[in-house]
């Protein structure tokens, strides 16, 4: 059986701890590799690896940092197949969606190629007789990212291309499910021209993401995953005196209102709720059509495009629409909250619990599941239930559907259906959400923007890539500079003033 350990020092290594976990095909339920669980020892080796090697590459200047960028992008090109195929392998996502998921991830590092203008200080000349002062953008030293399942690929290198274009050293612990991919991505930066011991990948647990949350030498953590988890990363990272940026969980509303294209709204549902199987924190899993015919009508077009679902393994190629969920545990949990809306009175329109592919009886499937008449008050519209599952709410006024995002502790997307201009501008000024799709399901950003949720979805103060993503991972400096020749007046013994 394979045996996946870490990457540190730019090389693959074994892992020394004797801890493993195993790491599932979703689409037969067999265990097809195991990796290493890293002990302390061996995030300390990483750390002061990384730890030696940034002052050289904080010293190389910015535009030999993005050639390095550069080259790396050419050679996510060149790997496309590859990284989607082990991508999908792991994780039971479509080759299609797979992709998506690199490109997505891609798309940050051409961003990150523009590193010598986004770095770029300010400058003050004279702002007092004789003084100049500016302020530099410089890196932070070590920083590090834990990253989740769902997106293997694009969400470590939105966290490790800004950081190692700003000069930083990065340490990258990806989730344990789905570790292949990391490593290849490393290995790729390495083959592009990064220096050995700049990009460490530590797989690990719990005992891995506390040792760097408390480790002195790392200056700032980046996190996605769910909010319980977000919020014990960003208090611990805060405490020891870390920067932190901590994305969690979601609960994505899509208003349809009644002058949407109703054939338009049906089909971005049906591709928001469902695709990769809803493991997506922009997943949109509550419709909230405004009034009784919207939301009938509505009903009507979904029910049969949810029963036809296309559903299988990766391997089918483009003829599938999702594939299984990541583990059977999440399958459980997902078929146990369905159980429960059925129960709290939601109408199930669409059963898909129980969906079973031949020759994959095995595998973590679930057919799409569809509800109707939900309330607030449910659990399914509560919690984020990270599955093929989609709730419609009914709402009988705009205020009454706008009211349900607005109230929910959740605020990373959302988005309106609507013809009319004046409605979709009020509600992009009143909603309290991170991210908003007018016509558009999933809002999310391109790599010159940046991503990041409100309320309980974010931690933090700066968003993931774009701008901030530079600004997170630097900080800034502030020199005043006067030259000999303006002393000679003789000493000054009062604060400096503006003369």
């Amino acid at each position: 059986m394979e045996q996946i350990g870490h990457f540190i020092d730019g090389k693959r290594v074994a892992g020394t701890s004797g801890r493993t976990a195993d790491v599932f095909n979703p689409a037969t339920g067999e265990v097809q590799a195991q990796v290493a669980l890293a002990s302390q020892e061996e995030m300390d080796k990483a750390i002061a690896s990384a730890a030696a090697a940034q002052p050289a590459w904080a010293a190389t200047n910015p535009q030999r940092r993005a050639r390095v960028m550069m080259k790396f992008v050419d050679l996510l090109n060149r790997d496309m197949d590859k990284l989607a195929e082990a991508l999908s392998r792991e994780h039971g996502k479509t080759l299609p969606d797979a992709k998506g998921d690199v490109i997505r991830g891609l798309e940050v590092a051409e961003f990150c190629i523009g590193a010598p203008h986004l770095l770029k200080g300010e400058f003050t000349e004279g702002a007092g007789p004789g003084i100049d002062m500016y302020s530099m953008r410089q890196p932070l030293g070590v920083v590090a990212g834990i990253t989740p399942f769902n997106f293997p690929a694009m969400i470590p290198m939105w966290k490790f291309c800004p950081a190692l274009a700003c000069g930083n050293a990065f340490i990258l612990k990806p989730s344990e499910r789905d570790p292949s991919v990391p490593i290849m991505l490393a290995e790729l930066m390495i083959e592009a021209g990064l220096p050995a011991g700049l990009l460490q990948v530590v797989n690990g647990d719990k005992s891995a993401v506390d040792a760097i949350l408390d480790d002195e030498t790392i200056q700032a953590v980046g996190f996605v995953g769910s909010t319980p988890i977000a919020q014990y990363v960003y208090s611990r990272a805060t405490a020891s005196g870390k920067r932190a940026q901590c994305f969690g969980g979601a609960k994505n509303h899509m208003i349809i209102m009644p002058d949407a294209d109703m054939d338009q709204a049906a089909d971005a549902l049906v591709g928001a709720g469902y695709g990769a199987a809803g493991e997506r924190c922009m997943a949109v899993s509550v419709a909230v059509p405004v009034g009784k015919s919207t939301a009938d009508a509505l009903i009507e077009k979904l029910a049969p495009k949810v029963e036809a679902l296309k559903i299988g393994p990766y391997t089918a190629g483009n003829d599938v629409d999702f594939g299984p969920l990541v583990t059977k545990e999440a399958l459980t949990r997902v078929k146990g909250l369905v159980d429960q809306g059925v129960k709290e009175g939601a109408n199930l329109v669409v059963d898909g619990r129980g969906f079973s592919m031949q020759g994959y009886e095995d595998g973590f499937f679930m057919g799409g599941c569809l509800f109707d008449n939900v309330t607030k008050d449910m659990e399914i519209y509560k919690t984020e239930i990270f599955g093929p599952v989609l709730s419609v709410v009914r709402a009988e006024t705009y205020e009454e559907a706008l009211e349900l995002p607005l109230s929910h502790e959740y605020g990373n997307g959302t988005a309106i259906f609507t013809r009319d201009g004046d409605t979709a501008r009020d509600f992009a000024s009143r909603i309290n959400i991170g991210m908003v799709g007018i016509n558009v399901p999933i809002p999310v950003p391109l790599a010159y923007h940046t991503f990041g949720g409100w309320k309980k979805s974010g931690f933090g103060d700066l968003n993931q890539h774009g701008p901030d993503g530079f600004k997170f991972y630097t900080r800034t400096k502030t020199v005043t500079s006067r030259w000999p020749s303006g002393l000679k007046d003789g000493a000054e013994f009062s604060i400096p003033t503006m003369k």
